[in-house]
């Protein structure tokens, strides 16, 4: 009876942390946010602060740990007779691992603020037009374009001709799904560079997923002639050639397979590819 007691007492502070800790974002998507990671062996938590260092790029603050009573309340670990306290800073990299943001209502608790002072020292020119582009620049890279939005959408605000911005702009949009939107700033873009490969080549991605192959095609033949990278126009090519193979379309699949093989010298995975593809169209 005893043991089914202590098990029932730590069933149920488990399930009490489990309601104050939702262990359901990303680091990613906690930029100036306290945060815990999961439960250690000695039910001990760790915690810390995210922010963007703009040298660093994701960074946790570390500073310290906790545990969590029968009540609910948050009690930093102490380290001999002082609490621990840490401040070790450590970069991170993007990652699927689950942890929690802290409730404000816990902040108290844990003797910290809700804007930690020394994050000022981080915040310097953070409107300014090459802060917000890098922002959206590194949450485009982490897949994040949402929030990558939330940076260059103002600043487009202030400068919609910085070098970089509509391309970038058009990168969330197409990840998105906003289509029309991505061709609009992928047209800003290819106005102020007419000859950027990378600008061509989204815009070509652009019409094909608003299904106007004809656009797609007339951007293939711009980008033929004034292209170095071939890579992005074989990208086309065999973007054109998915879209014939989804149609059951094998005469326009066979004129784009062979149009994306020609900008290889050897087989590669588009290529290889698009042999299992004209494959199942034969069976």
């Amino acid at each position: 009876m005893k043991y089914f007691f202590i098990l029932i007492t730590l069933f149920t502070a488990s399930i009490n942390a489990q309601n104050l800790l939702k262990f359901d974002k990303r680091n990613v998507q906690c930029e100036d946010k306290w945060i815990a990671y999961q439960i250690d062996n000695e039910s001990t938590y760790t915690f810390g602060f995210i922010y963007l260092d703009s040298e660093a790029g994701l960074t946790l603050n570390y500073e310290g740990k906790f545990k969590i009573d029968k009540n609910g309340k948050f009690n930093r670990v102490e380290s001999g007779t002082k609490k621990e306290i840490g401040f070790m800073k450590v970069r991170l990299q993007p990652s699927k691992n689950p942890i929690a943001e802290i409730p404000e209502s816990k902040f108290k608790e844990l003797n910290i603020e809700k804007v930690p002072n020394w994050l000022k020292l981080y915040k310097t020119d953070e409107n300014s037009i090459q802060r917000l582009y890098r922002w959206g620049y590194t949450y485009n890279g982490w897949n994040e374009s949402e929030k990558a939005l939330t940076y260059l959408e103002k600043a487009d605000k202030l400068d919609p001709k910085f070098k970089g911005l509509q391309t970038e702009l058009a990168f969330s949009y197409n990840a998105l799904g906003k289509f029309e939107k991505a061709e609009l700033s992928l047209k800003k873009a290819i106005a102020e560079n007419p000859k950027d490969c990378y600008t061509h080549k989204e815009l070509a991605y652009t019409y094909t997923k608003l299904v106007e192959l004809k656009k797609v095609i007339e951007t293939y033949e711009n980008m033929s002639n004034i292209c170095s990278d071939q890579n992005f126009i074989q990208e086309t090519a065999y973007n054109l050639a998915y879209e014939y193979f989804k149609n059951k379309d094998k005469v326009n699949f066979k004129k784009w397979k062979t149009e994306a093989e020609k900008w290889s010298k050897s087989e590669n995975q588009y290529t290889k590819n698009l042999n299992q593809m004209e494959t199942e169209l034969n069976k």
